[in-house]
């Protein structure tokens, strides 16, 4: 066992501050991370024994996808024994190895919480659709079929409908996402007991809290109404019925009282919420509500869906993205607080999504680190987006591992002849989440120092000249970037704390905006485009006359003097004055 470390301190903070405003995140897929033992899995130990390039980084939380025992049916997102360590990974004693090995470090540990369902293993499940009259029947969702068929028409996030019939019971039970992941009934006060005891139990093991998992679809409406059903689709939409449902801020509030409030340390949680919008988000992380610290949404990561979903794409429209960061910069500005990402275990690589990933790599990888982490709130780092990790090449199904991908495959139709089938695979080789899983790329060894054997996945073939390695000693490298931009949040109150403005919203090119405090002003621009631009006259008259002493804190384009003129492809410039 390990106990919990004193909060972090850094200058930016006062000492009445919440600790993890000025933290930065780093987030571990641990079956992609570091393997150990040559299985072609990443694991706990491998972690371990990378824990000096987190240190080196300055991070100060590392997030845990889960190592829980699970058949891995959605990559362990599909827990059966939320007490236990899958071998896969380790031990618990491997885990605490690596609680305490943090702490010694100064760093944090947030565990991935998954309780909006179970694995259909878990032995909650396996009592409850035994019998009927089970005393766990209704720790679980199950209803009487529909004219023979499903209770309503709710779809599935993994295709297909969201409901699995039980032969024996002859009733159906809801599953949101993978039908090996049944929902949890969190209308009944046994279930909720029993995730608080579980949650306990591992803040008593001395992690630092929760990241939580589609932890606003656990209140559904009880009369479960159908969905809208989209044109051209066969399931409807229940999003209306099971995000933020009518009791979820009611169960937040006493998992606070049950598992947070009667404790000294002060932990961390954040709440994925895929239906988040930014009045929902003031609610759930306002601290006199004891709800949540901040949120995941999913507003910016879904400006480049097509009409087919996030499997067809259209081009990314810059206003847009500028428009819905700063609306959720506003709506937060006096209370809650923000969650900052662009990359995680489900989404692309930002590099490669949002950025130029060829010609102007380098500076596509660090003006998007920059233009994210200098906005107020928690930045979070995915693995290997601290050394530009690009998207996969993929260029079969038989390439992809991921359960969503591949049901989305079967579904769309590639047609027996195969007709659609380049189509398809070409949607799911741009938007689907095994981009984010490739292993992380150690140096330029055969399988890039991820695993002596078989890894479990291909790793991306860049890994010859992408790699830590490469870029550890290199001034001039993305990790070096994410280095500087991770000491500046930990020095610069005005990170925290300052106001956000954003400039030139209608700018298609253009991504800039100021924080200020009572003190210090930072000004950040941004050429998000593959095309130099010429700066409009007002801005060119107040750098020459507001910022003219400023401060160059952070500039990309290393040989090439900053024109205050003009910005070339994907340079970014950061600037300092005293007010």
């Amino acid at each position: 066992m390990t106990t919990l470390q004193p909060a972090l301190q850094h200058p930016s903070l006062r000492p009445t501050d919440e600790w993890w405003k000025a933290a930065v995140v780093y987030q571990v897929y641990p079956r992609s991370f570091a393997d150990s033992n040559g299985d072609g899995v990443g694991d706990i130990r491998g972690i371990i024994n990378h824990l000096d390039h987190l240190e080196d980084l300055g991070v100060d939380v590392l997030w845990l996808s889960p190592v829980y025992a699970s058949p891995q049916d959605d990559n362990g997102y599909d827990i059966s024994d939320y007490y236990a360590v899958d071998p896969m990974f380790g031990t618990l004693h491997d885990l605490d190895e690596l609680i305490a090995s943090l702490h010694a470090r100064g760093m944090k540990l947030v565990m991935d919480l998954v309780v909006n369902h179970t694995s259909d293993e878990h032995a909650w499940f396996q009592e409850s659709r035994a019998d009927r009259s089970s005393t766990k029947r209704d720790w679980y969702i199950w209803r009487d079929p529909r004219d023979g068929a499903e209770p309503n028409n709710w779809g599935s996030f993994f295709s297909g409908p969201a409901w699995e019939l039980d032969q024996d019971s002859g009733q159906y039970f809801l599953h949101l996402f993978s039908r090996k992941q049944p929902d949890l009934n969190w209308d009944n006060p046994e279930v909720r007991a029993a995730i608080y005891q579980m949650m306990n139990w591992w803040l008593d093991r001395g992690i630092d809290g929760f990241r939580m998992d589609v932890i606003s679809f656990i209140s559904k409406h009880p009369a479960l109404p159908d969905g809208l059903i989209d044109d051209g689709g066969t399931w409807g939409n229940g999003m209306p019925f099971y995000g933020s449902g009518p009791r979820v801020h009611e169960y937040l509030q006493e998992m606070h009282r049950e598992v947070f409030a009667h404790r000294d340390a002060d932990l961390m949680t954040v709440g994925e919420m895929v239906d988040a919008t930014p009045e929902l988000a003031r609610l759930y992380t306002d601290q006199a509500r004891q709800e949540l610290d901040m949120v995941f949404h999913f507003e910016h990561v879904g400006l480049d869906h097509g009409p087919g979903g996030k499997f067809t794409r259209k081009p990314l429209d810059l206003v847009a993205v500028k428009h819905s960061f700063a609306r959720w910069q506003e709506a937060l500005a006096d209370g809650g607080w923000n969650s900052l990402y662009w990359n995680n275990h489900d989404q692309p690589r930002a590099v490669s999504r949002f950025g130029n990933d060829t010609d102007y790599w380098y500076q596509s990888a660090t003006a998007l680190a920059t233009v994210l982490h200098l906005m107020r709130g928690t930045p979070y780092i995915y693995q290997g987006e601290e050394l530009g990790m690009t998207n996969m090449p993929f260029s079969s199904i038989d390439d992809f591992r991921d359960l969503e991908s591949l049901n989305y495959y079967r579904e769309a139709g590639a047609g027996s002849d195969g007709s659609r089938a380049a189509e398809i695979l070409a949607g799911i080789a741009i938007g689907g989440r095994d981009n984010a899983r490739t292993p992380v790329q150690w140096d330029n060894r055969q399988h890039a120092g991820f695993t002596t054997g078989k890894p479990w996945i291909p790793v991306n073939p860049n890994h010859t000249w992408l790699n830590a390695a490469a870029q550890r000693t290199d001034p001039g490298s993305v990790l070096a970037w994410y280095r500087r931009l991770i000491r500046l949040r930990h020095e610069e109150p005005v990170i925290i704390e300052g106001h956000f403005s954003l400039l030139y919203p209608e700018d298609p090119q253009l991504f800039a905006y100021t924080r200020a405090n009572a003190s210090t002003s930072l000004l950040v621009l941004a050429n998000c485009s593959t095309q130099p631009m010429a700066l409009n006259l007002e801005l060119t008259r107040n750098l020459a006359t507001d910022w003219a002493t400023a401060e160059i804190l952070l500039h990309n384009q290393p040989g090439h003097r900053w024109a205050h003129q003009e910005l070339q492809p994907w340079e970014v410039v950061v600037l300092r004055r005293v007010i």
